[in-house]
């Protein structure tokens, strides 16, 4: 999938045109089981942005461990 993607220059539209019939081919045609699909896909990377924003802002992109109050006089 990501090979036709990348082949060549191509316009937007042609790129999103092709994104979405092999999209639809694998789902097997149906359009309905396509949209469940990248509703899915996208409510993980969702969940997944999510979870590496609380990690940054906790500090742990660093391999920081959050501050308690009690780190806070020490």
């Amino acid at each position: 999938m990501l090979d036709n993607l990348a082949s060549g220059p191509q316009s937007e539209s042609e790129r999103l045109d092709l994104a979405a019939d092999q999209a639809i081919a694998a789902c097997g045609g149906d359009l309905r089981s396509t949209v469940r699909a990248l509703i899915l896909a996208n409510e993980f990377l969702e969940y997944e942005l999510c979870e590496m924003f609380k990690a940054v802002t906790n500090g742990r992109s660093r391999g920081r461990r959050a501050r308690t109050k009690t780190d806070w006089f020490d």
